[in-house]
């Protein structure tokens, strides 16, 4: 996975790309559909359908979709922030996910964020392979990422 800390509109950014063994078809269900994030997301639930300009609810926040182009692009505000999914099939049988996330550093550092994510798409990886990842198991070895990413993002 590549990850990189960037500013976008004067706000911190985060921007991961990751290359996925799955067709853009079955990662398009994975982050889109709400039994399906479920199983990896960093919320529960994610009370979506989704179309674009819906509003949904989810931890306490008010999010909307702000844009969809299935299976190709999804991006959302939650709260304060941004996200989004951004898919490309590299073939059948391969996608690229690059996954933006427009943070408010309020909520912690671009490097605390970077270690979270890339805990949660290790548990994505997983369950597109069939598996499960528990998030317990997925933030081992945090201390570890976590040094590694407030390196990296030091000496940017």
């Amino acid at each position: 996975m590549t990850v990189t800390q960037q500013s976008i509109d004067g706000a911190p950014a985060l921007r991961l790309e990751r290359r996925l063994d799955h067709s853009i078809e079955r990662v398009w269900r994975a982050v889109t559909d709400p039994q399906e994030l479920a199983r990896w997301f960093v919320v529960d639930e994610v009370p979506w359908t989704p179309h674009e300009d819906e509003e949904f609810e989810a931890g306490g926040e008010t999010g909307r979709i702000t844009e969809l182009d299935p299976p190709r692009h999804l991006a959302w505000t939650w709260g304060r922030e941004r996200y989004s999914f951004e898919l490309s099939a590299e073939n059948d049988d391969t996608t690229t996910l690059v996954f933006t996330h427009v943070f408010n550093p309020e909520l912690g550092p671009g490097y605390q964020h970077a270690a979270g994510w890339e805990a949660y798409f290790d548990r994505l990886e997983a369950h597109l392979g069939g598996g499960f990842l528990s998030e317990e198991d997925a933030h081992k070895g945090m201390d570890e990422r976590l040094a590694s990413y407030r390196e990296r993002f030091a000496t940017a």
